[in-house]
């Protein structure tokens, strides 16, 4: 009897040490599956977020090579009429007799700057020109920074020919000038950096208005000269379309005329 005893408790003692064993095991090798699951989960995760990513920037690098487009059309416009306003500021020292002087080679740097412009505004057309797009805006804010160099000649120049009252008319043109050489360089910082949009339609909105009070400066040079006038008419159309292409690309719906106001005028 004692000896039956002895063997059911052995057995159960057995028992006991394999379902312990079993218990432990599966302690064991639980925690390593989780992480296992976990890992696989993570980089799962991580492959999804990287994809997704990288579809961003690949979208936001095509947006930026189209987005400059908008403002392509008037962008060269207005670079067509500054060149030519600057021709005409040149015809007008002829006639002024100071062809060769500091007013003159002002002239010339602001047709070098409509050039530069234009070109800009072509470049704007295409899918991979941003960089020909920003050296073309540096290059013609360059071109209106020397100008106001050539303007502070002209002022002197005017000084020692005792032309008081035509050196103030001067001196009145180099705010603006240097104030639109420092638009246009930044309408060119913002694409360089990437900025957006809104800002450097900003950028150049300002360009424009500095322009327009350039304009008027350059319109009392001589009043009863015509290609006085017609450089100031000139310069007036490139900051108008200056000022368009920043709204064109901000994307603002231009006006409709209502009824038939489009008749008039």
């Amino acid at each position: 009897m004692m000896k039956s005893i002895a063997i059911t408790l052995s057995c159960c003692y057995y028992c006991f040490i394999q379902l312990l064993s079993l218990t432990t095991l599966s302690a064991a090798f639980a925690p390593q599956s989780t992480i296992i699951h976990t890992h696989h989960h993570s980089s799962t995760t991580f492959t999804h977020q990287f994809s997704t990513r990288q579809r961003q920037q690949q979208q936001k690098s095509t947006t930026k090579l189209h987005s400059l487009k908008p403002a392509a059309l008037p962008l060269m416009d207005s670079g067509k009429a500054l060149a030519r306003s600057g021709e005409l500021l040149i015809d007008l020292t002829s006639h002024l007799d100071l062809y060769g002087g500091g007013l003159s080679a002002a002239g010339a740097n602001i047709r070098n700057c409509g050039d530069c412009l234009a070109q800009a505004g072509a470049s704007c057309r295409m899918k991979t020109a941003t960089e020909l797009v920003i050296d073309e805006l540096r290059e013609g804010s360059d071109c209106l920074r020397e100008g106001g160099d050539k303007l502070v000649r002209a002022k002197e120049e005017s000084m020692v020919d005792g032309d008081i009252v035509f050196m103030e008319k001067i001196d009145k043109m180099i705010p603006p000038m240097k104030q639109a050489s420092l638009w246009l360089e930044e309408v060119g910082a913002s694409i360089l950096r990437n900025e957006s949009l809104d800002v450097i339609a900003n950028h150049l909105i300002s360009t424009g208005e500095a322009l327009l009070l350039l304009s008027m400066t350059v319109e009392v040079l001589d009043e009863e000269s015509e290609n006085g006038k017609l450089s100031a008419q000139r310069m007036v159309y490139a900051s108008e379309q200056m000022i368009l292409a920043g709204r064109e690309l901000k994307g603002e719906k231009k006006e409709k005329p209502k009824g038939k106001s489009w008749i008039k005028g």
